[in-house]
């Protein structure tokens, strides 16, 4: 199993979501983050004074998936979530030791 973290635009959330539904992802996770990488925030103009954020506003996907669909889902979250621009966002991919559905205590590969 596969644990996929993604951060994106927020604007490109249901564009990935609708995606990742189409060729079979079941569930995942999102959370609201801030955060920067290379494009090391932003400047801006509030009431007529210019300040510069360090931290953008990002979605954080988090979704667990067997290993034989992980790189299907890394290439449909990039075509996704790419402008084609920076500060698109990453993709981490990590091995899952275990997963239990709480519900029925299934484990495994049948808990996804």
């Amino acid at each position: 199993m596969k644990f996929i973290i993604a951060i994106v635009k927020p604007f490109k959330l249901d564009e990935v979501r609708e995606a990742l539904t189409a060729i079979g992802v079941a569930g995942m996770t999102v959370s609201e983050v801030k955060g920067f990488g290379r494009q090391k925030g932003q400047t801006e103009i509030y009431r007529g004074a210019e300040y510069s954020t360090n931290m953008l506003p990002k979605v954080k996907l988090e979704i667990a998936v067997t290993d034989e669909i992980a790189p299907q889902v890394v290439e449909t979250i990039q075509q996704a979530a790419s402008t084609e621009s920076i500060g698109d966002g990453k993709i981490f991919v990590l091995d899952l030791a275990s997963a239990t559905r709480i519900r029925t205590g299934e484990s495994g590969d049948t808990a996804l």
